[in-house]
């Protein structure tokens, strides 16, 4: 008998012992990936979705835009956060007092030609014609090449005063906005590990859509450093100068451009 209570007792031990590990375990988890998304319990998240391209009503989604947003709102609830959607024609907000989400490209989203603006100012889109779905960071092109490939850009970018985390999720087709919100869900943890508390933007693509839809995704290229860097314009615009100086028998000291200041770190 006596023998019997103490093989339970250590039992119950064993098991209480192994379930405070899985609790330890799955909180560390948890702190991590609120951690990585800048997410808390109870705290709000915003997400800016892009109006469907080819839609003639004005305020129409595409339905794989919103699959893109039913993952992002999956990483809001893991953390007990609360996703708020904001139209793309909704009023300008702030930024850096809550995680935001954005889907789909500055053609369609107005809210992300803000963000390559202030926040990415080496990516550009392409103009017209077979650029139009082009995206370019710095001297590089990513060109769409139908049935073969289709390029999206995933970004994590603070403001420049600090606060939390915009995530940018830049595709050239609504399947490739659906694939990035995928790509961040599953590998969160590796970027995690990769990143730390840093800015990146990385170029994905998926693979062969009419065989495989957007289930097949591959890296490309951590085009991070092009990306925060703002495009050379000014150092065009002072070789005139340069040259009227010089022609005028004058010495000059040209000053090269600094690069853009890095990226804030997420706010402790």
């Amino acid at each position: 008998m006596w023998d019997l209570t103490i093989n339970l007792a250590a039992s119950a031990i064993a098991g209480l012992a192994v379930w405070l590990a899985q609790y330890a375990l799955r909180r560390r988890r948890l702190e991590r990936k609120r951690k990585f998304f800048g997410l808390a319990k109870d705290a709000q998240c915003t997400f800016y979705v892009a109006r469907h391209a080819s839609s003639p009503r004005v305020n129409s989604v595409h339905r794989l835009d919103m699959a893109a947003l039913m993952e992002l709102s999956m990483i809001a609830g893991d953390c007990g956060s609360r996703p708020e959607i904001a139209s793309f024609d909704d009023p300008p907000s702030g930024i850096g007092a809550a995680t935001e989400f954005t889907v789909g490209g500055p053609g369609t989203n107005p809210r992300t030609s803000q963000h390559l603006r202030w926040l990415l100012p080496g990516v550009t889109a392409g103009e017209d014609g077979k650029e139009l779905l082009t995206i370019h960071v710095g001297d590089r092109a990513f060109s769409r090449e139908a049935g073969v490939y289709e390029y999206v850009l995933l970004a994590r970018v603070f403001p420049p005063n600090g606060g939390l985390p915009v995530f940018i999720l830049y595709g050239q087709t609504a399947p490739t906005n659906q694939a990035a919100a995928r790509y961040l869900a599953e590998r969160y943890s590796r970027l995690a590990r990769d990143h730390a508390d840093r800015a990146f933007c990385l170029m994905l693509r998926i693979v062969d859509p009419p065989a495989y839809g957007n289930s097949v995704i591959e890296f490309v290229a951590d085009v991070t450093a092009e990306a925060l860097r703002p495009p050379a314009a000014s150092a065009v615009a002072a070789a005139p100068a340069a040259a009227s100086v010089s022609a005028a028998g004058s010495a000059a000291t040209v000053i090269p451009q600094r690069d853009a200041p890095e990226q804030g770190k997420m706010k402790k």
